[in-house]
């Protein structure tokens, strides 16, 4: 025992030493190089900050010795003269798939879509793959290797980028000569990221809410397993806590996404590194807060073909501003002082990386931070400064040499050193042979002109008579290889030349001629190369559209900020006792509505004629499916109580504008009706230009979306994908009736456990999010708003609730509701119906437009709401039909769309009338707003104005302005010979309840 573990010590001892030393040699002979191989006479940059003028760096065995400008040669060193020349470390990518092969979608998906994972011993979820491990599925691509030395790469994080969970990631050093030392971590990352795997056909998560509610569900099995309370074994949840200490990258890409991360990790307590999109610099403040490490990607978008008008109108505002704006977004990120690493990530060419990094740093982006960014930033990500990013002492020895400076133009890499091994990208002995000569071949003279670059010169031979004859130039290792078409025009063939480049002065060798016959060639020079200044204009850069928010046209300068205001003289619509006032004045300060009532006055006011206009509470939609990222349904499972719309508001969509121009201030975003139990809502305020998390509704009350009908039991999902249960009406009411018993049974062991004297030896419960949800509306601490149309299920789910003791807050759509609007009223359940839509499938047919004066007029709180992007903008004209249907007063009518659903919504004493005390979320009309003349003249909500009409109509001339000005600067792209791109139409996915993620 003891003798195999002195072997263990002694082979795991060598393998540090050099890996050669035991491994078999079946290619060449044995040789192992304990030479030193010192570099003299150059620029250093050890680092991007510390830099050796005229020094020396000294490395062996691949790793770095010393470097400084007095050092000591040993004698078994090999001096390789560098004057004139720089020495960087070379660059590190932390994130590729180098060598990692894509994974592959299941070939033989099955009928229909799955439900419960096929896997044994592993998570319930396939989309978390934390067992993976890059270097178990590594092949070095040595072709791949190539582009990323002559790149100036040295080492690559490398993983296999599928799934939430992704597993780990390796590190790997591109030594192409020696295999057994590129293996530098085995695992160096974690990672995850917002994408399904593509090897599973388990239909949840099918949404990014639903992803965010897997992961959030496996950190919190992570850590409940992690104290012993599991009776299985599960090697997936062991992955992820035996890796729990390598550095986490979430793969975000994109800038929202980037903050979803970051709440997530806040919530676990774990600082990821996101990586990027490019699009940070649209909301740097908020990507700045997050504290976060970033790793970006400079794959800049290629100039649009405008030149068809027809085409170029398609094209999105926001696309052609990112083009412009995208080479800033290196310097923004800097210039915040948002720590990042680059990557190629993306990049459709390595060799563009390069390309795209100066193009940044012509708009800006300082040279010392981009080196940092490709060196030491990367290293002290991964926790290597010691070994890479640097050459410090004892870190490996990787460097480039080249002719200047790295981020010049003209600068030329040479060679690429990785581990102590050569790679040559242009020769650095290359002898500049460019010059004028005489050339003869056999009996034939010439003019020979050669210019170009030392490393890709440039050929151009002429007769005697100064005819241009067509020639190919080209060098390696000095070897001059040279095309000459023949003298005669009616013969295509080309006499071939060979010879080597000894004496820049006199070039000879030998020439193959078309007939075949061998002659000599030689080429005296007559004059040498001159370079010529370069006398043109540097490249004018394209003015850069500044940034709004959000980024997309109507999008504010500024972000807005809080006013005082005093409406004077409007006829003021207050939704409380007072009624409609005539000729009143409203006073708005510190975001609320300080004071009601005739001539007021306040010195910082400013003061708003509002003589004939109407002044009301803003509108409030109390079902809405805008601005929501990627799914408005998790229908994966038949219940997805676990997931939130919080956590995926789309703070971008020019929706909220529209909804603000048509006086709507808060809307209810519901998850939509793919299940009977769907997710948690957000209560938002349409706060325009600001983040995600600025607009969901303070403290606000907790809601769930609930669903009847043929959309929960599949009937309308065509023919392959109703497998789930429950495929009838039926079926519903035992899905809510099993869900709920098992809520209740969860409550209370979880009320067990925390009551007991003997907690601390007692295994916790699981938490369950789903579980823990539907326990909160057992405990009337979450309500339900229920999509429903049947009278029979109606009833039904009342039934349920009464059963378990609590009551339906919400019964949305409700188009039958004028039928049991009785039980309703008993049951103290409230409507959200629409004003007039029926016949639109069959279960709809008996509606009819009178339902929401009928049940108004049984006492059940009514209101109207849009579940449509469209309508959304014209709910006052919405509630105006409850007056032609029903002879509804104008007044109630009115509340239909604002202080009904305010109540509804449990926030009525906040907003949805205008009383002193509440929010000052208010509309100023310029008619009646139950008028299909009237028109929203200013939207507020907390005393900011977030549409104005007036500067709409300026906006509308600024967006059509700089339209013009962007195609303007691509059209010169185009005109300048720029890569082009053909414009494509975005087609823009508005939600309703039924949409669901392709």
């Amino acid at each position: 025992m003891n003798r195999i573990l002195l072997l263990l010590f002694l082979s795991f001892f060598f393998s540090k030493i050099n890996a050669q030393e035991y491994f078999p040699n079946n290619e060449s002979v044995q040789n192992k190089n304990n030479n030193y191989i010192a570099f003299t006479n150059a620029k250093i940059y050890v680092s991007p900050t510390q830099i050796i003028e005229k020094g020396s760096l000294l490395i062996q065995n691949g790793k770095v010795v010393s470097a400084g400008t007095n050092i000591s040669i040993p004698k078994n060193c090999t001096t390789v003269n560098l004057e004139g020349k720089t020495i960087y470390p070379s660059f590190i990518d932390i994130y590729t798939d180098f060598g990692i092969e894509k994974p592959k979608s299941n070939p033989n998906p099955g009928r229909g879509s799955l439900y419960d994972t096929k896997r044994e011993g592993y998570y319930w979820n396939e989309n978390i793959r934390s067992e993976v491990n890059a270097f178990e599925n590594f092949k070095y691509d040595q072709t791949k290797a190539e582009e990323l030395l002559k790149a100036g790469f040295g080492v690559v994080g490398t993983h296999v980028q599928d799934g939430i969970a992704r597993g780990t990631g390796t590190l790997i050093a591109l030594n192409n000569s020696n295999k057994n030392t590129r293996l530098l971590s085995n695992k160096i990352s974690n990672h995850f990221g917002f994408t399904r795997s593509v090897t599973t056909n388990q239909s949840y998560p099918s949404s990014l809410m639903g992803m965010t509610a897997l992961l959030r569900q496996m950190y919190l099995d992570q850590n409940w397993y992690k104290n012993g309370n599991s009776k299985t074994s599960d090697l997936s949840l062991e992955a992820l806590i035996n890796n729990e200490k390598l550095v986490q990258i979430f793969t975000t890409e994109d800038k929202l996404n980037s903050l979803r991360a970051s709440k997530i990790g806040m919530e676990f307590g774990i600082n990821y590194v996101l990586k990027g999109s490019g699009n940070e610099f649209e909301r740097i403040e908020e990507i700045k807060n997050t504290n976060s490490k970033f790793i970006i990607p400079i794959n800049f978008p290629e100039a649009y073909d405008v030149s068809n008008p027809y085409l170029a109108d398609q094209m999105d505002l926001k696309d052609l501003r990112f083009w412009n704006q995208a080479p800033t977004n290196l310097k923004v990120l800097s210039d915040n002082n948002v720590v990042f690493a680059l990557t190629t990530d993306k990049l459709k060419k390595i060799e563009d990386f390069r390309n795209n990094l100066l193009k940044s740093i012509k708009f800006g982006f300082d040279k010392t931070k981009a080196l940092e960014s490709l060196t030491t930033v990367p290293a002290s990500i991964l926790g290597k400064s010691n070994e890479i990013g640097s050459l410090k002492n004892g870190s490996y020895a990787n460097f480039v040499i080249t002719s200047g400076e790295i981020f010049d133009e003209k600068t030329v890499l040479f060679e690429n050193w990785v581990q102590g091994t050569k790679y040559v990208v242009n020769d650095i002995n290359a002898k500049d042979i460019r010059g004028n000569y005489d050339l003869t071949i056999g009996n034939d003279s010439y003019k020979w002109k050669i210019d170009g670059e030392i490393s890709a010169p440039k050929s151009e031979i002429t007769t005697i008579n100064k005819k241009k004859v067509s020639s190919k130039l080209s060098v390696s290792n000095n070897w001059i290889t040279v095309l000459v078409k023949s003298k005669d025009s009616i013969n295509a063939n080309f006499n071939r030349l060979t010879g080597f480049a000894g004496n820049t002065q006199n070039l000879s060798g030998k020439a193959v001629l078309t007939n075949g016959t061998e002659v000599k060639w030689t080429a005296t020079k007559t004059s040498p190369f001159v370079i010529v200044k370069d006398t043109t204009k540097p490249t004018k850069l394209n003015p850069i559209i500044p940034v709004t928010f959000p980024n997309i046209g109507f999008g504010n300068v500024q972000k807005p900020v809080q006013q005082t205001l005093l409406f004077k003289n409007a006829t003021v619509w207050t939704n409380e006792k007072e009624g409609i006032l005539q000729e009143t004045d409203v006073l708005v300060k510190n975001g609320k509505i300080a004071t009601i009532g005739k001539n007021i006055s306040d010195a910082s006011a400013t003061i708003i004629d509002a003589k004939g206009k109407h002044l009301t509470a803003g509108i409030i939609d109390e079902h809405s499916h805008i601005a929501i990222s990627n799914g408005v349904n998790e229908g994966g499972h038949n219940s997805s109580a676990e997931v939130t719309i919080e956590d995926v508001v789309n703070s971008e969509d020019i929706n909220i504008y529209r909804d603000l121009a048509g006086g709507v201030t808060i809307s209810q975003l519901l998850h939509g009706s793919a299940n009977p139990i769907g997710g948690r809502s957000a209560i938002v305020k349409w706060k325009w230009g600001l983040s995600p998390e600025e607009m969901l509704y303070k403290d606000q009350p907790k809601f769930i979306k609930f669903a009847l009908g043929e959309n929960v039991k599949q009937a309308n999902w065509g023919n392959v994908s109703p497998t789930r249960f429950p495929q009838t009406r039926m079926g519903v009411e035992q899905v809510f009736t099993d869900y709920f018993q098992r809520a209740k049974e969860y409550d209370a062991t979880w009320k067990k456990y925390n009551s007991g004297f003997k907690k601390d030896k007692t295994k916790s419960p699981r938490v369950d999010l789903e579980l823990q949800t539907l326990a909160e509306i057992l405990n009337k601490e979450r309500f339900i708003t229920c999509h429903s149309y049947v009278q029979s299920e109606i009833l039904m789910l009342m039934k349920v609730a009464e059963k378990f003791n609590f009551k339906v807050n919400t019964y949305t759509h409700i188009l039958e509701g004028y039928k049991v609007a009785d039980e309703m009223k008993e049951h103290g359940v409230g409507a959200s119906t629409f004003s007039d839509w029926w016949a639109y499938k069959f279960e709809v047919n008996d509606a009819i437009p009178y339902n929401g004066a009928l049940m108004h007029n049984q006492g059940v709180l009514v209101a109207f709401n849009s579940d449509d992007a469209e309508m959304s903008r014209r709910l006052n004209q919405e509630a105006a039909k409850a007056v032609k249907y029903g002879n509804v007063s104008e007044e109630d009518a009115w509340k239909f769309v604002t202080l009904n659903p305010a109540k509804l919504l449990h926030i009525d004493d906040k907003v949805g009338s205008i009383k002193v005390g509440k929010d000052a979320d208010i509309v100023l009309w310029n008619n009646n707003p139950l008028s299909i003349y009237a028109k929203a003249e200013k939207t507020l909500i907390e005393g900011v104005i977030y549409y104005d009409v007036q500067k709409d109509e300026l906006q509308r001339v600024a967006v059509a302005k700089e339209r013009n000005e962007l195609i303007s600067q691509l059209l010169q792209e185009k005109n300048k010979g720029m890569i082009t791109q053909e414009p494509k139409k975005k087609e823009k996915t508005e939600y309703h309840c039924d949409t669901l993620e392709q």
